[in-house]
Order: structure tokens, then sequence, then C-alpha cells
């Protein structure tokens, strides 16, 4: 089959990225941004839900310089460096040099040209830069749809500007000369370089959207610091490297009485917004390192909580929300009726992010976050709970499932959210109403956790959610438990007609650690997760090899997703599994191969096939919940948990990562050092 003439989502493997969110900048390896030399749809400079910049390109006399190397020491700012090979002494050794420095900053984006030389005569040349803008909507650029360039305004003076809705754009060039190019903007600058010495230009780009749903936070991550030292010295560069994404990730949005609650976006270039599931991931992932993070996400759903019953946003009383954007977003993918499925600004299509978000809240307050801001969600609590009995299990049979009522809504509303990602073993599609495995796992945790915090704060009822809980227990373990050749295991879910999809996938391993499984179920669920089919070398696979529907390259249906791993692995840990040794090592070798910058996912084949895991070319990165996988990675591996008296420490057994000290994690204030030795045993903490 011929896709030549097909609109296609833009590949974003080897593209470069520096970012501060809500503000990107995407181009090739080699610094240029667009235009005829264009590697992907994608390149440009984005600014929330708009690409503003479509085209930045450099050059010498009209020549492109050659490049030669570039490097990022933070995710904001990025140098490149590159030779003009026509200019300079005459020998093979190149004596004038061009860096190219970009830095970013939130609705700023500032680069400087610093032509250097070391040739014996002055060098003489022009500096040309080729601008172009399109404004494009970012679902029309995931799409891989094009659209025309807009002109700018201000040619032939120091200043251009772009200006559509509520989105403004204005490029400060410092003594350059503009001209128009077809829609397209011209600037150049002479240069004259004496031997020896420099010459630098610069541009600043400012962007504004006053529309935009989400914003920069206005100050700086209370987060602790955390450094890793570890004879294994793959853990402290991950870690650096995937809190300083993290840390560039981050949005706010205003919650209750309009005050500013922070939170981290899901993921460059296409999700920089607030999501309720990856979110929460995130900051529960983060708890060790900052309380404050999960307790304003918390506060942010929570204002924005479901009140209502609407089919077409899938709001529901109680119900915590999907995601936001300031205007609806198209999927690019026909719904039932041949329609396009799309979303409104902000949508409440997700059955597991009630549950995770009444998690978030339990395991802030034992990670010490403070007991005021946790009472004040209390209310919350209760109606998150009530909607997972009122509306979360829509035909009264104890399970939480899910149906898009609306006809071009997400199709599936799990964590595992195309089209296609719930199959049987055979290939074929499971249709809905449809109830997931791991969200009857995260129901029954919430309902049970979110009694013992009730029940901590003397409020009523907490009886009626243990013992919703229980029932929950048994149906799943009536219910969800299918064999295949290997043995025994929980299906993905339910199908509409109540008969489990019976397939092996990487959810099970989230049903780890919510008590939901009894001893036994544990056991196999800890083993099959392991099993080669399951465990690439590199991660957990979504779907087994065995299945008919498996695809290393399938998004949802047989790639590993390092936060999906992360889950496992987290849950291996919390039962004290043996497991959780191969399943860490697998994830740490993927996140170091990744240089600490792990993508959304990447492709599932076996390490023993391929050296280095293959990038998923579409993939996110980075992306909030890859990147919060390293720091839940360290703290599974050392095993930490808070209780009654403070942080305990228990690394898994057998150790695999030498002596490693890690300070900087703890309960919610109170960071301390963590020493293992080379035995795996506590060397120490010092609280």
């Amino acid at each position: 089959m011929e896709h030549d003439d097909v609109q296609q989502q833009p590949w974003l493997h080897d593209l470069s990225l520096t970012l501060a969110a809500p503000t990107q900048v995407w181009s090739a390896a080699d610094g240029q941004v667009g235009g005829p030399g264009a590697r992907s749809g994608l390149e440009g400079v984005l600014h929330g839900e708009r690409r503003v910049i479509s085209v930045l390109r450099l050059d010498v006399d009209g020549r492109e310089p050659a490049a030669v190397a570039s490097h990022s020491v933070r995710g904001d700012s990025t140098t490149y460096v590159a030779v003009p090979r026509h200019l300079g002494d005459p020998g093979p050794d190149p004596t004038v040099r061009v860096e190219r420095q970009r830095h970013v900053e939130p609705g700023l984006v500032r680069e400087r040209y610093i032509i250097s030389s070391t040739a014996a005569e002055p060098v003489a040349c022009t500096l040309g830069l080729l601008v172009g803008a399109d404004l494009a909507p970012l679902d029309g650029v995931k799409a891989g749809t094009g659209r025309a360039p807009v002109a700018p305004e201000g040619v032939g003076g120091h200043v251009l500007s772009w200006q559509q809705d509520a989105l403004r754009a204005v490029l400060r060039l410092p003594g350059a000369h503009t001209t128009h190019d077809g829609d397209h903007a011209r600037a150049t600058w002479e240069v004259v370089v004496p031997p020896g010495e420099s010459v630098t230009h610069e541009l600043l780009l400012t962007l504004d959207d006053t529309r935009a749903a989400v914003t920069a936070p206005s100050r700086e991550p209370g987060w602790n610091h955390v450094e890793v030292q570890s004879s294994d010295r793959r853990l402290g560069p991950v870690v650096e490297r995937c809190l300083d994404d993290l840390r560039l990730l981050r949005l706010a949005a205003p919650g209750a009485d309009g005050v500013e609650e922070e939170f981290v976006g899901a993921g460059a270039p296409w999700f920089l917004t607030l999501f309720g599931r990856d979110s929460l991931w995130t900051a529960r992932m983060l708890l060790p390192v900052s309380t404050d993070l999960a307790m304003s996400t918390l506060r942010l759903l929570a204002h924005r909580q479901g009140t209502r019953t609407d089919d077409v946003t899938a709001e529901e009383p109680g119900k915590i929300l999907h995601e936001v954007r300031s205007a609806g977003f198209s999927l690019n993918e026909a719904d039932e009726d041949g329609g396009d499925r799309h979303l409104p600004p902000v949508y409440y299509g997700t059955i597991d992010a009630t549950p995770l978000w009444a998690l978030t809240l339990h395991d802030a307050w034992r990670w010490g976050a403070p007991d005021d801001q946790v009472e004040r969600l209390l209310p919350a609590l209760e109606r998150a709970l009530a909607w997972a009995v009122e509306h979360g299990d829509a035909d009264g049979d104890g399970l939480l499932e899910y149906v898009d009522r609306s006809g071009h809504g997400l199709s599936n509303q799990g964590w595992k959210d195309s089209g296609d990602a719930v199959r049987r073993s055979d290939g074929s599609r499971a249709r809905a109403p449809l109830a997931l495995s791991e969200v009857q796992g995260y129901a029954y945790a919430a309902a049970v956790r979110g009694a013992d915090l009730l029940e901590a704060f003397g409020r009523s009822g907490t009886d009626q959610w243990r013992e919703w809980a229980e029932r929950l227990r048994g149906e799943f373990a009536q219910r969800f438990w299918v064999e295949d050749a290997l043995g025994a295991f929980p299906a993905i879910a339910l199908d509409r007609d109540k008969r489990p999809v019976v397939s092996l996938t990487s959810n099970i391993g989230h049903l780890l650690g919510t008590g939901i499984l009894d001893p036994d179920g544990v056991d196999v669920v800890a083993r099959r997760l392991v099993g080669p089919d399951m465990l690439s070398g590199f991660g957990i696979r979504t779907l087994s090899t065995q299945a008919a529907g498996y695809s290393p390259t399938g998004y949802h249906v047989g790639s590993v997703w390092p936060h999906d791993t992360a889950i496992c692995l987290s849950g291996l840990a919390a039962e004290g599994r043996p497991e959780a040794g191969p399943v860490a090592d697998a994830l740490l070798a993927a996140l170091a191969a990744f240089d600490g910058r792990p993508p959304e996912l990447f492709a599932g084949d076996a390490r023993s096939a391929q050296p280095a895991p293959l990038p998923y070319p579409a993939a996110c990165r980075p992306q909030a919940w890859s990147a919060a996988s390293a720091v839940s990675l360290v703290s599974s591996v050392l095993g930490l948990r808070p209780d009654a008296d403070g942080l305990v420490v228990d690394p898994v057994q057998p150790w695999a990562f030498g002596e490693t000290r890690v300070s900087g994690l703890g309960l919610h204030g109170r960071p301390q050092d963590i020493e293992v030795g080379a035995d795996g045993a506590v060397a120490g903490t010092d609280r």
C-alpha cells in the first residue's frame, strides 16, 4: 500500500528541541527550522496551541553552513556549531565558524549568531535569515496538514510582527535589513570579522496568547534538589536530566478564587496542557521530591471537578477531567459514522483519572502534605468516590466501565486510549462499554485508602466504601481471570457483553500494590510480567509477543512505555517481589540509552535483537510521566515508603547498583541522605 499522498503525523525522533513550556522550538539537528530542507512537518516555534514561526533558516552569503556539532547542557538552551566552508584560509582546516545559541523562556525565544574567525585576513560576508510564519493550530500540525504562510507586518524595519485572534508575535532583529521574500521575510546583516575576533547578531521573539488555557508558572519550583551518586554511573545523569525536563514542562492555571496552581504538562509537542491522568501520575511519582506539586495539581483538578451530566464533554458529577485546551482538538481519525473525532476544550472522557485523583490525595497525605491542605480537599474526595458508584459503574454490576456516548470522543478511555488498544489475543478489537482490569485495581485502592483518609479526619461513611471495595474485589476475582497455554492471568478487560478480553498485557502490572490481588494472584502477575514475551530487556511490553495483534511499534500493542514499566516496577517493589530487579535493570537501560530524556514510548523489540531501544518516530519527548519514571525507579529500588515513624528505606534484593548515595528525597520538607552499600544494606539515613 502506498502512503506518499496521505497526510501523516510528523516524526520527531531525530529533531532537536529547546523548551520552556508553553514555548518550544523544534528544529533539525543542525538548528535549522523549516523551509525546503525541513526533515519534519513539525519544525517551528510553538507557543501554547499554535505553531507561530514555521521557517527560521540561517545562511552565510546565501549558503547554508555545514553542521559540525550541537550540545545542550539544559533543556532550555541549545548551541549549534557550523562552518561556512567557502570562507577563511585555503586548506583543510576550518578557520571560520558560525555558532547559533538558542535560548527559550516562556513566551520568549532568543538566538545569538556568532561568527568567529582565525583566518589570516578579515572575513567579509552577509549573514542571512529566512523567516516565515503560518500560525497553524497544533492539531493541524499533528495531522500533517499544510497551512499557507502568513506575511509579517513591519518588513523594511528591524521589527516584524504577526497577529491573529488572541495571539501576537513580535520578532526583533537589531541591525538587520529586512525585505520581502514571497510570504516570508529575509533579514540580512553585513559582517566583517577581523582575524582572531568574532561578530555577534541576535534575534528576540516574544509571544503572547491572551486566550491560553494554561500559562507558565510565575515562580520557580519549590522542589528538593535531588542528587544521586552511585557505582552505577547511569543513575545520576538520568535523574538529573529527567528532573530538568520536568522543570521545563511545568505549567499553571487559575484554580479556586483565581489562585495560580502549578502542574506538569503532559508532554511536548502536542500535550503541553493539563491532563488529569498524566499530571496525576507525574505528581504521584514525584511525591518523594515534592508534595507541593501534588497538592497544587489536586486542587486544580478539584476546582474543575464535574458537576453535571453532559455526553458531549463526558462530564459527570464528581468526575475528574481528561484534558483542558483553549479550543477543541481534532483527533484526525474517523468516528463510527465516518466523521471526525474531536474533543471539546474541556473534556472528561477518562475512566481512571477520578480514582487516581483519590489515590494521589491519600499518598500525598502519607508523604507529609499539610493536614489543613488535605482536609480542604476531602469534600472533593467524597464526590470522587461517589462518582465511582453513581456514574463510573453505569450498569450497576460493581465494576467501572466506560463508553463514548458522544460518538466523536475517545473510543478508549483508559491510559491506553488509542482506538485499537484493547484487543483479544487473536487480534480482534473489543467493543465498548469496557471494564479495564487496572481501573478496577485503582478503584479498589481508592475506596480503601480513601476510607482510611476520611476516617483519619473524622469523616463519616467510611464503612460503605470498604464494603463496596470488597464487593469489587470479589467481582474482579470471579470475572477477570483467564488462561492461555502458559497458565492464568487477568484479562485486559471485560467487553460490552461482560466477556473477558483474553489478552496478556502490561495492564496487569498496575494491579500490583493496589490490594485487589490475593498472594497467589500477585505471584502469577509478577511472573507473567517478566516472561520473555513481556519483558523486552528495555521494559515491559504493552502486549505479549504471542498475541496475534502484537507489533513492536504498535502504539499500545507491543511498544514499551517507560511510565508503564515504572508503575509495574513500583508494584513489584511494593509487593516485595524479586522480579523488581530485572525490571529495574531494563528500565534503567532504556533511560540511559535515551540520554536521560526518555520518550513517550519506544519499540518493543527484544534487547537481544536490538542493542539499543528503537525509537517510535512520532513519540513525544520529553513527556512528563516518562521523565518522572526516573524518580519512580530510584524510589522503587530504594524501597522508599512513609510510615508513622518517618521514611522507610528497604532496597530491593538482590541489589545491583553498587554503593549508592541519594540526597533530596524524603517526606514533605524533610529531605534525607540515603546510603546503600555495595551489598544492598542501608548504610545510613540522615534525617
